[in-house]
């Protein structure tokens, strides 16, 4: 028998992502077909009512079920090691499903205090408004977790590494706190990816994807992804995600489907880049600090090989200077483009402090270690020796400026 569930079982990730949770085509199509419609005809309206009630399998309306989403969340749970998963319009989508489903007035939930900005604010904002109580905490030290943890608290929510400094938590140890109290473990593994970080594994209930990134990656799509229980994905489907409407269209998962095909390979090169560029900074003399899982002096390197599997390919760094200096070395460069995503095929670069992270307060900010020159760099897939001259042409021209300031106020400055 082909593709028999104790082969599946035995395959290898990189396998997966072409494999995985492939359904057959009754013509024989080797590729997913994508089932672009709104609706499903009935051949009876007692068919169309059995289909209503539950007592009868079957396609109704895209936005409670297409065969084209429904493959795409067999195969991205099956990498996750989940049995389910849903399929959201957009990463923000499946946060917001996720949590929203299991929370009420008057629930507690903690969170990370370094997530990205949008997170920040449903969470600091309209989950006020709902009357949800949320904390948040430095969980770089799960004994801040157990800390922040309280009767009413029903859920916690983790990244890591975490947008945009590279901040690592160690799931595990999060996840046993939390569940010493019945509380859900939520982590967006969007930075890592299923190949590079399984957070199941770690004792996580939930994983969510911004499937816009690296498991599309190809910037031609926005959306997201929840994996889970069958029975907690069951209740996301018909609650949250089935009142709220934010699910995928068909054409967007038939998208990422093509894209996963590729995960395996790409993420090597976005890797092995990151690593090459991640060394170029580190002895650049107007940069400060370089926060990157791959380098031996980062917290990573202690989840190596247990939590994380590999180092991403997103880097944060800070510079000597102001954030006009932040601003100006983005504007310098030539290849590298200023956007704010990450997973693409294109070197993607981006100030944290005034794009994705502008939702938090100042005082937010720092207490989250978001400075005014910090620089986010999503490492793409062309030559690294081409990303890291654009880089090096880009300092230049900004610490000329600096060094010509300086100079006319009677100091000289060398840079090396």
């Amino acid at each position: 028998m082909r593709n028999n569930k104790n082969q599946k079982s035995q395959w290898q990730p990189a396998t997966m992502t072409i494999h995985g949770g492939k359904q057959p085509d009754q013509h024989g199509a080797l590729v997913a077909p994508l089932y672009q419609t709104a609706t499903f005809a009935f051949n009876t309206t007692a068919e169309g009512s059995a289909r209503f009630a539950g007592e009868e399998s079957g396609y109704i309306y895209s936005r409670l079920g297409n065969p084209t989403t429904n493959e795409l969340e067999a195969r991205v749970a099956q990498l996750e090691g989940f049995p389910a998963g849903a399929a959201c319009a957009t990463g923000m989508g499946a946060v917001s499903a996720a949590m929203l489903a299991f929370l009420q007035q008057g629930d507690h939930v903690v969170v990370a205090d370094a997530i990205y900005g949008c997170s920040f604010a449903l969470f600091s904002h309209l989950f006020k408004k709902f009357g949800i109580e949320v904390e948040f905490v430095d969980m770089t030290d799960a004994e801040n977790v157990r800390g922040a943890m309280r009767d009413n608290t029903k859920m916690v929510f983790i990244e890591t590494p975490a947008n945009p400094h590279l901040k690592i938590i160690d799931i595990a140890a999060v996840a046993a706190i939390a569940h010493e109290r019945q509380a859900r473990v939520i982590v967006d593994n969007t930075f890592m990816t299923p190949l590079l970080q399984q957070p199941r594994k770690q004792g996580a209930d939930l994983v969510i994807h911004s499937a816009t990134k690296f498991l599309n990656g190809h910037g031609d799509v926005v959306a997201g992804l929840i994996c889970g229980s069958a029975e907690d994905i069951e209740m996301i489907k018909s609650t949250t995600l089935k009142d709220m409407g934010a699910t995928m269209s068909p054409h967007d998962a038939w998208l990422i489907l093509r894209g996963l095909k590729t995960l395996d390979v790409r993420m090597e090169r976005h890797c092995q880049n990151a690593v090459k560029v991640a060394e170029y900074l580190v002895q650049q003399p107007f940069v400060r600090d370089v926060y990157f899982p791959g380098l031996p002096d980062h917290p990573a390197q202690r989840l190596m090989g247990t939590q994380m599997h590999g180092s991403g390919a997103v880097i944060a760094f800070e510079l000597h200077g102001d954030s006009q200096d932040a601003q100006r070395l983005l504007d310098y460069l030539e290849l590298i483009t200023i956007a704010v995503s990450l997973g693409d095929a294109e070197t993607l670069i981006q100030h944290p402090a005034s794009m994705t992270h502008s939702p938090y307060s100042a005082e937010a900010r720092a207490r989250a270690g978001i400075s005014e020159t910090l620089i986010r760099i999503a490492v793409g897939l062309e030559a690294a020796d081409d990303i890291i001259n654009d880089l090096a042409q880009a300092f230049a021209k900004t610490f000329v400026i600096d060094n010509t300031k300086e100079q006319q106020q009677g100091e000289t400055v060398s840079y090396g």
